[in-house]
């Protein structure tokens, strides 16, 4: 039994190892990014299923919410692309660091804090209790 868990914990840490290696550390703030979404819109459903009205122009709402929060990260990611583009190919300017992205990164984040709070908001709305 125990050889199993260190084999199942090795296997964890290899495949997470080799996904850092591939994505790298703005792969995981995207993987979390679309966590917390989903996390945001099941403890919204559950908030809503807790006062007993689950309107599905509400739950709609908040979907097209999602969808919007990813034309905005899809559309920063091509302006990244585009100043990274356009700083290694100044002509006659040589920039003593290489461009690797800010906007999507800064504004994932910005999405990350923000479905954290509503994350909390729908907590309390089931009756959680949060200081002030």
């Amino acid at each position: 039994m125990e050889k199993t868990i260190h084999q199942i914990k090795a296997a964890m840490a290899g495949l997470l190892g080799l996904l850092t290696g591939l994505w790298g550390w703005f792969g995981w703030l995207v993987v979390g990014w679309i966590g917390c979404m989903a996390m945001d819109y099941v403890t919204g459903s559950m908030a809503a299923a807790k006062e007993g009205e689950w309107p599905s122009a509400r739950a709609r709402e908040g979907i097209w919410h999602k969808c919007g929060m990813i034309v905005v990260v899809l559309v920063v990611a091509g302006v990244d692309t585009l100043l990274s583009l356009v700083l290694d190919n100044l002509p006659l300017v040589e920039l003593p660091i290489q461009y690797a992205g800010l906007v999507c990164p800064v504004v994932l984040v910005w999405y990350i804090v923000t479905e954290l709070g509503s994350m909390v908001e729908n907590a309390v709305a089931m009756g959680a209790l949060v200081p002030q």
